[in-house]
């Protein structure tokens, strides 16, 4: 049992290395506040990344060329195992993939309210590409020097395949604003869904956040969500002018004095209904991942029981037994047995 002089030195040694910049690690002391933070945020960020798969994967099979599909397929495909990337950080919390997911179906954990929104045209794979990738570079690049060491090494690759969604996406805008008027109509209504929202992305405002302080003292944030909010704008503006396209925000206008862009206040209330789940899609969100979960139980089960067997066959110093395929000895019909 550790005393109390024992905790307050290694509680003091925590709080060093925090200073220092230096990385916190599994095995590492941390305050129980700390451990259940970084549970909290990066299950989060992890279920985002699994949910995120729904609105786009719908449109896998309607895009419009094989190429089209391929490179739609491939997102997914990444988005699924920055999934597992996370989950597998938050497990060196002493957390099971088990319990988060329960979590998640239960309500008890959220994911990022974007994913509640429906993708209503093809346009909008694009738009979530270039905006809401484009945010969640924005909100994830920093936490590559998370304090956290399995969270910040996670991060690293995520960014990097995020960012190459990103110009995906901005690539799908801009072959479709040289198209037809229909086309570049879709874009603009795909954008004036998706502004919004994407601004969202990054949280409540500050003197909402009730863990940013705290997140920030501890090395887990580094920029506050209003912070990166503007960061995002500033960034977003130049390449809207690029692509044709109007940004639905009248407010929108360039700050001399600021040398930054001011824009308008963010629909809060609907913020919190959705983060509150009675968004457009939350609950078709978590019925299709609950019977995702309920329809793999089978494969979870099998492995489960494979395992046991393996380890029940090493114990009693046998070899593992490899399963037989319809090639193998075990397939021999009678005749060859008997010939």
């Amino acid at each position: 049992m550790t005393s109390a002089v024992d905790e307050a030195g290694l509680e003091a040694h925590f709080e060093a290395t925090i200073a220092h910049k230096d990385r916190i690690e599994p095995r590492d002391w941390m305050p129980e506040k700390y451990r259940r933070t970084l549970v909290r945020q990066i299950a989060q960020h992890a279920h985002s990344e699994i949910i995120g798969m729904q609105p786009e994967g719908n449109w896998i099979s309607r895009a419009p060329s094989l190429r089209r599909k391929a490179i739609l397929l491939a997102k997914v495909q990444d988005e699924a195992g920055h999934g597992l990337y996370l989950y597998s950080a938050t497990e060196t919390l002493g957390v099971t993939r088990t319990e988060l997911t329960e979590r998640l179906i239960s309500g008890a954990q959220k994911y990022s309210s974007i994913f509640n929104y429906p993708t209503l045209s093809y346009a909008d794979v694009g738009t979530i590409g270039w905006l809401v990738d484009g945010a969640a570079i924005c909100n994830q690049v920093p936490l590559c020097r998370t304090s956290f060491g399995p969270y910040g090494r996670a991060m690293i690759r995520i960014c990097k395949e995020e960012s190459f969604h990103q110009r995906q996406g901005y690539e799908l805008l801009m072959t479709m604003m040289r198209g037809t008027d229909e086309q570049r109509a879709m874009v603009q209504e795909s954008v004036d869904r998706f502004w919004w929202p994407s601004l969202m992305m990054f949280g409540p405002p500050d003197e909402a956040s009730p863990n940013t302080a705290q997140s920030m003292a501890w090395g887990i944030k580094t920029h506050t969500n209003d912070e990166l909010r503007r960061r995002f704008v500033d960034m977003t503006v130049p390449q809207a002018e690029a692509l044709g396209v109007t940004l639905p925000d009248p407010d929108l206008a360039w700050n001399e004095e600021r040398q930054a862009h001011d824009f308008g206040e963010v629909d809060w209330d609907e913020f919190w209904k959705v983060v509150g789940g009675d968004g457009p899609c939350n609950a078709q969100r978590v019925a299709h991942r609950k019977k995702a979960w309920d329809d793999g139980a089978w494969v979870r089960e099998a492995a489960t029981a494979f395992a046991r067997k393996q380890e029940e066959t090493a114990d009693h110093g046998g070899a593992p037994t490899t399963p037989t395929t319809s090639a193998g000895p075990a397939s021999r019909t009678a005749e060859e047995e008997t010939a």
